[in-house]
């Protein structure tokens, strides 16, 4: 019986040690903090968007191959993965058609976490919290985990499921991709993703807790991204879906000390021709009154100021010129911002492990035979809306499964 030990009792790492156990390896999952899974008991505000309705894998964002992404991502299918929750987990799924995301039918995020651990002690797996790795070393004969104040474990094959550096009071540090780089894999540089946008802009401060459906689109020298979705004005700027889908384009050239990254707005469903007829004369009519009927009053007011509209003009005296730059305003308008709220709010770590130093079937390193890879220290994430918890998922099971079933006359190859 193969042994295997699983860092990180987080989305990912759990659902490895479920498999790994179930397929009938002598599975070990140590996690530093006293509970594990702290990021599955903050998500979906508390209620864990477990999985999205349907995938786009093209949302996916990866510097890696985009076919090797698919390939992770296809290996458990979005059905299966819900019947494992409410089969094996036992825990009912509902859908949020407007949002196309799942919840557990309780909302409580704790259900998820709580039923995850279960299932792992069910499986035979052995849970060790706060059990701080401090290094993993390869031996003649497999490989050596190093624990702080404890004697090290020794294992046929091991498994990094630590995550990244996204929300670090959670126990995210980036142990995980600092040693994977040390034992010779690629590191994309990370970077914060899913994070707010902050803003000091005068003419939107008066704006917090203001919320509506927007699209926004974020541009620099490099990249481009959109997205249609929620969003929040807050104190310090921007939050909610679609802020938070775009910020890796406006992060990544600030690190990358390019240009800046340009934001752009489109604040209702309604283009160009929508607006032209909408800002058509009728009667006594204002310009106000017409923009009320698709925005937040507030919202209104401030971008008819943007685009030096009289708030209270007929409709029937607005010149072509002022028309003109109203619809610019209202479907293209820039998005003032000086900065994102960083690790520390960031929903996940973009960058990671290049996906191609990892087989796609088992998760197992390219490098080093025995070492399996899964979740956020991999090159890879998705939108709002559960696709980060699918891939945890997919790439969880994948290692886990791989991690048990490797040849053990393998096992003394030199990785």
């Amino acid at each position: 019986m193969p042994r295997v030990i699983v860092i990180g009792a987080g989305a990912a790492g759990t659902m490895a040690a479920i498999f790994a156990a179930e397929a009938g390896a002598e599975t070990i999952l140590l996690e530093r903090t006293r509970d594990g899974g702290r990021k599955i008991l903050i998500s979906g505000g508390g209620r864990c968007n477990v999985l999205p309705m349907s995938v786009d894998e093209s949302r996916f964002v990866t510097d890696s191959s985009p076919n090797t992404l698919r390939k992770m991502v296809r290996s458990w299918p979005l059905a299966q993965q819900r019947a494992f929750f409410e089969q094996e987990l036992g825990i009912p799924l509902v859908d949020e058609v407007e949002a196309l995301k799942v919840f557990p039918a309780s909302h409580r995020a704790r259900d998820v976490r709580d039923g995850l651990l279960a299932k792992a002690r069910a499986t035979g797996v052995q849970v060790r919290m706060d059990t701080h790795v401090v290094d993993i070393q390869r031996t003649d004969t497999g490989w050596r985990v190093e624990r702080e104040g404890n004697a090290p474990l020794e294992c046929d094959r091991v498994i990094v499921a630590t995550g990244g550096l996204s929300v670090p009071n959670t126990g995210s540090d980036g142990f995980g991709l600092r040693v994977l780089e040390r034992l010779g894999h690629t590191l994309h540089r990370p970077y914060a993703a899913l994070t707010p946008i902050t803003a000091d802009s005068p003419a939107f401060a008066s704006l917090s807790g203001v919320s509506l459906t927007v699209t926004l689109t974020a541009t620099s020298q490099e990249r481009e991204y959109s997205h249609t979705g929620g969003f929040l004005f807050t104190h310090h700027g921007y939050s909610g879906p679609a802020p938070l889908n775009v910020s890796h384009v406006v992060v990544r050239a600030r690190n990358e000390r390019t240009s800046p990254a340009r934001v752009s707005v489109r604040w209702t469903p309604l283009g160009d021709a929508e607006w032209e007829a909408a800002l058509k004369p009728h009667g006594a009519r204002t310009v106000t009154g017409a923009l009320r009927n698709e925005l937040p009053d507030r919202l209104a007011a401030v971008l008819l100021e943007q685009a030096e509209v009289e708030v209270h003009r007929p409709l029937s005296e607005l010149r072509r010129d002022e028309r003109r730059r109203l619809i610019d305003t209202l479907v293209r308008g820039a998005l003032p911002w000086n900065g994102d709220e960083g690790y520390k709010k960031a929903e996940v770590t973009g960058g990671g492990i290049a996906l191609s130093e990892v087989d796609p079937r088992t998760m197992e390193s390219k490098r080093h035979t025995g070492l399996f890879l899964c979740g956020e220290v991999l090159d890879a994430f998705g939108p709002i809306g559960g696709y980060n918890f699918l891939w945890a998922w997919s790439t969880g099971r994948a290692a886990g499964l791989g991690a048990a079933r490797l040849d053990a006359a393998r096992l003394g190859a030199a990785g």
